[in-house]
């Protein structure tokens, strides 16, 4: 599974003129499955996500936590994330989830976040979305989980 992440000030998700989802200061994550996946490595990827310290402290590194600085998350699915680049001039997605496995890895994720964070919001699976956000320094990390 993969996440790429960016620390937000803000961020939300419109579908068809309608905004679904909006956090405040947190983490946006798109969110993409990849066919070899399975729960454990939904399970690793949110705590990962979770955990990584991209939220500055008293003295202004990265050493806190989503948790520990109590903020949003907003998950996005994206399977895009899971295509070869590798070759060619068009993106390959044979290593991407099918949509179903994709939707019950993601819907896992999710479930798992929200047992741990206090503001989670979504995307829409499979919706075409409009995703808005202020990336706040920017900063922006691709997080990967290989398959266990």
């Amino acid at each position: 599974m993969i996440a790429l992440i960016q620390r937000v000030t803000d961020a939300s998700v419109t579908v068809d003129g309608t905004v679904i989802a909006s956090i405040q200061r947190g983490i946006l994550a798109l969110i993409g499955v990849e066919k070899n996946d399975s729960p454990k490595e939904a399970l690793r990827l949110a705590e990962r996500l979770m955990g990584y310290r991209i939220f500055p402290d008293a003295e202004g590194k990265m050493n806190l936590n989503l948790q520990q600085v109590e903020g949003d998350l907003l998950l996005v699915p994206q399977f895009t994330l899971a295509a070869d680049t590798a070759k060619g001039l068009r993106p390959s997605f044979s290593s991407a989830a099918t949509p179903e496995l994709g939707q019950q890895l993601f819907d896992q994720f999710v479930q798992y976040s929200r047992d741990h964070i206090k503001n989670v919001s979504t995307g829409e699976f499979g919706a075409d979305m409009q995703v808005n956000l202020c990336n706040d320094g920017p900063v922006t990390f691709w997080l990967k989980v290989p398959p266990v």
